[in-house]
């Protein structure tokens, strides 16, 4: 039985979250979408297994997406976490850094790259939780 990869898209515009669901449901991931900060950690807190979380920067306000990025880092088993933005400075892409995100992406995004590295950091984070125990 193979089980579905799970992943958590959140951007305040519709058409995002439209486009990168299709795109990650086309390579057989089911996609939960949530419009807004306060709908993402609801949803993180919810006891769902996200394999991945993609978050926008700037949503209801400036850099509210490292709200999110920071509860996703919380859950075990721990999922990707990926930053987007298209509005990136010095001060929130060294916030992202020093918070230890993933992957940091500048829109717009090339999917190609995006899914890739989302793949190998799904190995990797699987790899270090096979050592682990």
């Amino acid at each position: 039985m193979t089980i579905a990869r799970h992943l958590l898209i959140v951007d305040d515009e519709p058409n995002v979250l439209l486009t990168l669901g299709m795109i990650f449901e086309l390579d057989g991931y089911a996609v939960s979408k949530a419009k807004s900060c306060a709908e993402a950690l609801k949803m993180l807190g919810n006891g769902t297994r996200y394999d991945a979380v993609i978050t926008d920067l700037n949503m209801e306000r400036q850099d509210i997406g490292l709200e999110v990025a920071q509860a996703a880092m919380q859950l075990i088993p721990r999922p990707v976490v990926v930053i987007c933005t298209g509005y990136a400075d010095l001060r929130n892409t060294q916030a992202a850094l020093d918070m230890r995100v993933d992957y940091f992406a500048t829109k717009p995004v090339d999917l190609d790259e995006l899914k890739g590295a989302i793949r190998r950091l799904k190995e990797r984070n699987a790899l270090a939780q096979r050592i682990a125990g």
